[in-house]
């Protein structure tokens, strides 16, 4: 059974989308960038400093959903610009200590909002 997950912990969708999807023990998260969940805006300008904001949105989707990072099975990371793999790379592997997900890094031409970093995830539970 398909069910639409919304948080006010993170940004709202800018879009016809959902900020993540249950279909069964599965979670699907739609892509996240580095928006302030209160203001809407664009937070941080540095990669490192985005996929920082991206991740704080991402845990705030999983915690109310009963998930953490732990439960994450799956990643894909889309960055406007591949020289910064090392800047994204270091902060996803605090968020991701042990037993990191299987990932996906792509380079893009752009982001919604001008952002550098996009990250969209699935999870499960158990």
């Amino acid at each position: 059974m398909k069910r639409v997950v919304s948080t006010d912990k993170a940004p709202a969708a800018i879009g016809p989308y959902s900020q993540a999807i249950w279909m069964g023990d599965l979670l699907f998260l739609s892509g996240q960038i580095p928006l302030d969940p209160v203001t809407g805006q664009l937070v941080g300008k540095t990669s490192a400093e985005q996929a920082e904001q991206v991740l704080k949105n991402i845990g705030a989707i999983l915690e109310s959903q009963g998930l953490s990072f732990r439960n994450v099975l799956k990643t894909t990371v889309f960055s406007v610009d591949l020289g910064d793999f090392a800047d994204v790379n270091a902060v996803y592997a605090r968020w991701f200590e042990t037993e990191p997900p299987a990932r996906s890094f792509v380079e893009v031409c752009g982001l919604p909002k001008g952002a550098k970093v996009e990250i969209e995830l699935i999870a499960a539970k158990g």
